[in-house]
């Protein structure tokens, strides 16, 4: 049974510290990428058209999530932004002019998002 069924379940002791809440940021940037692999997998499993674009839908809105945890994280650990920011520079230098602006298995423009309205008319 789920443990949100408990309505005490949520509730905390104390408040976090700032080095607890970067580690707890760390951990839902951990737990929205499990997710993007989870929901891709079933996305890829089936042949039902309807929930490939549901589920395809919350997967993209968890790879939002990923970038809205990334921004915070770097907020709190600006230390963290510059290794970031040191790990992009040296995969672009790695890729130098090789580096390709969009892959051939990567659509140019993302697609609009589904409406229940949509996804009923197809």
């Amino acid at each position: 049974m789920p443990a949100f069924a408990n309505p005490f379940q949520g509730n905390v002791e104390r408040k976090m510290t700032k080095e607890e809440l970067i580690q707890a940021v760390r951990l839902n940037i951990a737990g929205e990428l499990e997710a993007i692999y989870v929901y891709d997998a079933h996305v890829q499993a089936t042949d039902n058209e309807y929930a490939k674009k549901v589920i395809a839908d919350i997967r993209d809105e968890e790879k939002a999530h990923v970038g809205e945890l990334m921004t915070l994280l770097k907020i709190l650990d600006p230390q963290e932004a510059v290794s970031f920011a040191s790990g992009e520079a040296e995969v672009e230098e790695l890729l130098g002019a090789a580096k390709p602006s969009v892959s051939a298995d990567q659509p140019s423009s993302a697609p609009s998002a589904p409406t229940v309205g949509s996804l009923v008319n197809e």
